[in-house]
């Protein structure tokens, strides 16, 4: 059996150098590239150096003119607290009769102004006024009966005295005289009874004022003290507002009270000592003295100005900035004129500034308006300081 042998070829020494020309020639292309590379870079940086150069250097930032004024420090601050009440008439009073009986007439309606002593309503005396022409018939009778037994007490009296009559006989004459002048004062009570009746049967404006309600028309039978009418008085209307209890009568003395936007001068009427259980407030009450008076049922605000004591100062909104964390900040100009921040803390704001505490160093002033064209740590100079 023969034996076959495999037979391995191996690369002649042609082909080796071939391979390593061929290598060496792609080590020199890129090492080119690379080479090329570099001074491409490095003649644009000179390029680049040589345009930055030759361009004109650019001038500093001017120093900006700001307005600043000084800070001013003060020991409190003034604040107004505002209590709500209203406007309610001095005295107000439902008009009915004070006995039963048909209405006759009402003579004023819903609005109408009526003086003091002014009859309002009346009612139907008809029956009354027959009762007291009884009654005096009645007295008339009476009085000439008193008038006969007068004359016969005298006559007894005489007879007796001479001796023609008895004692017993005058004593009859005389209680006949007695009992015919109780009947008379019974008559002038009767009598007096209606008119106390007839007077009743009309109703009076007890003050000057003006009708706000009228209940009935005419004609109906009213029973006793059913309302027909209701009255306030005009004259220096009241406002009655509930107040905290530090809150002292000196202070309410003069104060000023706004209805609708006007401002009315008032008169303490009383502040009273009681407390009311559900708002825990004293009650004043208030006078309003003035030519033209509110109407009722408004609501008046009483005005009470108040100094709160504490140590800061007055700034204007438009000087706050937001910072961090919801603090506030206010921009300062240093003695070097460099503006610095300053946090501050509200204490009380108004519509157009606000009270604030905070640390200043001194001599620093307040960048006044324009706080927007200037940066922290930025140089300005003073234009204007107010």
């Amino acid at each position: 059996m023969k034996k076959h042998r495999t037979k391995i070829e191996t690369p002649g020494l042609g082909q080796r150098i071939g391979k390593v020309f061929r290598l060496a020639g792609r080590v020199i292309v890129t090492v080119g590239v690379i080479a090329a590379a570099v001074l491409a870079v490095r003649f644009g940086s000179s390029e680049l150096g040589q345009r930055a150069d030759a361009a004109p250097t650019p001038d500093a930032a001017a120093v900006i003119p700001v307005s600043a004024r000084p800070l001013v420090q003060e020991a409190g601050y003034l604040v107004t607290r505002a209590f709500i009440g209203q406007v309610e008439p001095q005295r107000t009073v439902a008009m009915s009769f004070e006995l039963p009986g048909r209405l006759n007439e009402v003579s004023v309606k819903e609005g109408d102004r009526v003086e003091r002593d002014q009859v309002l309503a009346t009612q139907d005396t008809s029956l009354l006024a027959s009762e007291k022409t009884r009654l005096v018939a009645s007295r008339d009778a009476a009085e000439a009966q008193l008038r006969f037994a007068r004359q016969t007490v005298d006559r007894s009296r005489e007879l007796s005295q001479r001796g023609f009559t008895s004692q017993a006989g005058l004593d009859e004459v005389l209680a006949r005289q007695d009992e015919l002048n109780a009947r008379i004062a019974e008559v002038d009570a009767s009598l007096e009874n209606v008119a106390i009746r007839m007077a009743k049967s009309r109703i009076i404006a007890p003050f000057a004022g003006r009708v706000t309600e009228r209940l009935v028309d005419g004609g109906e039978t009213l029973a006793a003290g059913q309302r027909v009418l209701e009255l306030v008085e005009l004259r220096k209307p009241q406002v009655r507002i509930g107040l905290p209890l530090e809150v002292t009568e000196d202070r309410l003395r003069g104060a000023m009270i706004e209805i609708v936007g006007a401002a009315y001068p008032t008169r303490l009427v009383t502040l009273r000592p009681d407390i009311d259980p559900v708002t825990r407030t004293r009650t004043a009450i208030f006078e309003i003295e003035a030519i033209e008076q509110p109407a009722f049922g408004q609501t008046a605000r009483l005005i009470l100005p108040e100094i709160v004591e504490a140590n800061g100062l007055w700034l204007p909104v438009t000087s706050l900035k937001e910072g961090v964390r919801g603090q506030w900040t206010v921009l300062l100009i240093d003695p070097e004129m460099i503006v610095r921040a300053a946090t501050v803390e509200i204490l009380h704001a108004e519509s157009d500034r606000v009270f604030v505490r905070g640390a200043f160093p001194e001599g620093t002033l307040l960048l006044g308006e324009g706080p927007q064209r200037v940066t922290v740590g930025q140089s300005v100079t003073i234009a204007d300081q107010s």
